[in-house]
C-alpha cells in the first residue's frame, strides 16, 4: 500500500508544480500538447522550470532533496538553468528525537551514551536528510562529535529508490530527449552515492585516509585539518571522531576579523584540491561551504578543517597523467594536443579525425582565453569539453565528472573568499611542476625507490627463474598439443625426405654402374 500511496503523492506534487509540462513539452508531440492543455486547463506555469522542480523536491522529502543535489552535479546531462537552480537545495531536515539517537547509540555501540561518555549532549547541532550530530566528552577528556544515522533509513530509502527507477523507465521510453538525460544511469549512481553515505565506517574510513593524506608525517604543515577518528565508537549507523573547533568557511567577515588573510586562504585552498587529485588521486567530492571551516585557533589560525565524507574521488594514476597533460595543454592553448590525449586514452573512437577534434575543442577554449584570467572558469572550461565531446561519442567517465563538480565548488569558493582569485595561475605553477617530478629524473628516481623494495627480491633469483623458464617453458596446453602435432609432422617429414635421398642415391648408384660397364 505505501509505494501506491507514495506514487499518488509524487504524481500529485508533480502536477501541482507544473512538472508534467516538464516532461510532456519534451516529447514535442501534438498528443502531448493537447494532453497538457486538459492537465493545465489551459494555463502554464509561471515559475521557471527549475525553481519548480526545487520546489517540488523539498516537498517530497529529504530523499528527493538529496536526489536533487545529486542531479545538480550532472551538468553534462541536465540544463544548466535546472542544474543551478537543484545546487540551491539545502538539507533543512528536522532533527529526530534524542531518544531515538540515544537507541541507535546503545544498538550499535552496546551501551546507552550516559556510560559510553562523561557527557552527551542531548540536543543535536547539526540534522540532516541522512544523519544528525551531537557533540560529547570522552572519559579521558578527549572532545568528540557522534554522528548517528537517521532511523530507518534504509527501508524508505529502498522503497523510494524503486520509484525512483519505475519514473526513470517511464522518463526513458518517452523520447530522445528522455534517453538523452540517461535517468536510469543518473539513478543507479543516486543509489550508489546513498547506500555509500549509510554506512558510516565507510565514511570514517575516508576520514581515516584523507587525514593520513594530510597529517604531519605528509610534509604538508597545516594546510588541511581532518579530525581523528575514534573508532572503538564507531559502527555502520554511529561515527564519533574529534571535534573541532573553526569559523564556516562562508562567514567571510568573522574570519576576517579573526586575522586570517583570505586571499591567501583562497590560494591555499585551490593548492589543496590539486594536491588531494594530482598527488594522493584521492579527494574530498564533496566541498561545499556546510562542509569546510577555518580555524580560528591562534596555533593553527587560517588552517582548512574538512567535515562530512561521505563522498570522495579516487583517481587511477593514467586519470591523473591525463588530467595534468590536458590541463596543461590548455594553458599553453595546445588544441591539437587536447585532441590527442582523447584519442590516446581511448575515449573517442579510433577512427576520430584529429584535426576536427582539435578544432571543436579550440571553439571552446578560445573564448574563454579573450577574458582576463581572473574572469576565466576553469571548471566550466572543463564542463563544455565535457559537453562537446558527447559530438564525438564520448563516454564520460563517472569520476571525471566528481571532479568537475568539486572543481566548480572550489572554484565558487574560491572566488567567494576573492573575487579577484585566478585560478589558472595559482594552478598552472602547481601542475608543472608536478608534471616535471613524474617525467623528469626526479620522478625516474622516486619509481626505481618504490620499485626497489619488489626487485631486491627479485633480483637474486632471477638467474634460476631464467634457466626454469628455458628449460621448462610455461607454455599453455594448447599451444604444447599443437608444438607437439608439429614435430610429429616434422619428423615424418624427415623420414620422407630420407627415403627420397635413399631413392635417389640407389638410382644414382644404379646408373653410375651401368655407365661403367
Amino acid at each position: 500500500m505505501f509505494p501506491l500511496l507514495r506514487l499518488f503523492r509524487i504524481i500529485l506534487v508533480s502536477l501541482r508544480y507544473g512538472l508534467d509540462e516538464l516532461v510532456l513539452s519534451s516529447l514535442n508531440h501534438p498528443l502531448a500538447t493537447c494532453l497538457l492543455r486538459v492537465i493545465r486547463l489551459g494555463t502554464r506555469p509561471r515559475k521557471p522550470r527549475g525553481l519548480r522542480l526545487r520546489l517540488a523536491l523539498e516537498s517530497l522529502g529529504p530523499i528527493f532533496v538529496k536526489f536533487g543535489q545529486v542531479l545538480s552535479t550532472r551538468r553534462d546531462l541536465i540544463p544548466a538553468d535546472i542544474a543551478n537552480e537543484l545546487a540551491l537545495l539545502q538539507d533543512r531536515v528536522p532533527p529526530f528525537p534524542s531518544a531515538q539517537a540515544a537507541a541507535c547509540i546503545e544498538a550499535a555501540l552496546g551501551a546507552p551514551p550516559e556510560k559510553l561518555f562523561a557527557q552527551f549532549q542531548v540536543d543535536p547541532v547539526a540534522s540532516a536528510s541522512i544523519a544528525q550530530v551531537h557533540f560529547a566528552v570522552l572519559h579521558d577528556g578527549r572532545e568528540v562529535a557522534v554522528k548517528v544515522l537517521r532511523p530507518g533509513m534504509l527501508s524508505i530509502i529502498e522503497k523510494d529508490l524503486s520509484l525512483l527507477k519505475i519514473v526513470a523507465r517511464i522518463i526513458e521510453r518517452l523520447g530522445a530527449d528522455g534517453r538523452r538525460l540517461k535517468p536510469r544511469e543518473v539513478v543507479a549512481e543516486f543509489d550508489k552515492y546513498l547506500h555509500d553515505e549509510l554506512d558510516l565506517v565507510r565514511e570514517a574510513s575516508n576520514c581515516s585516509q584523507l587525514r593520513r593524506n594530510f597529517g604531519p608525517e605528509s610534509g604538508r604543515g597545516d594546510m588541511l585539518m581532518v579530525p581523528e577518528v575514534i573508532w572503538e565508537y564507531t559502527a555502520s549507523t554511529v561515527f564519533t571522531m574529534q571535534r573541532m573547533y573553526g569559523v564556516p568557511v562562508g562567514q567571510v567577515e568573522r574570519m576576517r576579523a579573526a586575522g586570517i588573510d583570505i586571499p591567501t586562504l583562497a590560494r591555499t585552498g585551490v593548492e589543496i584540491f590539486f594536491t588531494q587529485v594530482f598527488t594522493d588521486g584521492f579527494f574530498h567530492a564533496d566541498m561545499h561551504p556546510g562542509n569546510i571551516y577555518v580555524s580560528d585557533r591562534p596555533e593553527t589560525l587560517g588552517s582548512y578543517i574538512a567535515l562530512d565524507f561521505g563522498i570522495v574521488g579516487s583517481l587511477s594514476e593514467f586519470d591523473k597523467n591525463y588530467l595534468a597533460q590536458n590541463f596543461l595543454a590548455f594553458f599553453h592553448r595546445d588544441y591539437r594536443r587536447v585532441a590527442q590525449l582523447h584519442i590516446e586514452s581511448g575515449w573517442v573512437p579510433p577512427d576520430t579525425r584529429e584535426e576536427e577534434l582539435e578544432g571543436a575543442v579550440r571553439a571552446v577554449c578560445e573564448p574563454y582565453f579573450d577574458r582576463p584570467l581572473s574572469e576565466i572558469s576553469l571548471g566550466q572550461v572543463l564542463l563544455r569539453l565535457f559537453q562537446t565531446s558527447r559530438r564525438f561519442n564520448v563516454e564520460i567517465q563517472p569520476q571525471l565528472v566528481l571532479l568537475q563538480k568539486t572543481l566548480l565548488n572550489v572554484e565558487g569558493l574560491g572566488r567567494q573568499l576573492d573575487p579577484n582569485l585566478d585560478l589558472w595561475k595559482t594552478a598552472k605553477p602547481y601542475l608543472e611542476r608536478w608534471m616535471r617530478q613524474r617525467v623528469g629524473i626526479k620522478g625516474l628516481r622516486q619509481s626505481l625507490e618504490k620499485e626497489a623494495a619488489q626487485w631486491s627480491q627479485m633480483l637474486p633469483a632471477l638467474p634460476r627463474l631464467v634457466h626454469d623458464h628455458l628449460n621448462r617453458p610455461n607454455l599453455s596446453p594448447a599451444l604444447l598439443a599443437e608444438m607437439a602435432q608439429l614435430r610429429r609432422a616434422q619428423e615424418q617429414n624427415n623420414r620422407l625426405v630420407a627415403a627420397l635421398v635413399g631413392v635417389l642415391a640407389l638410382a644414382i648408384g644404379v646408373a653410375l654402374w651401368a655407365l661403367t660397364r
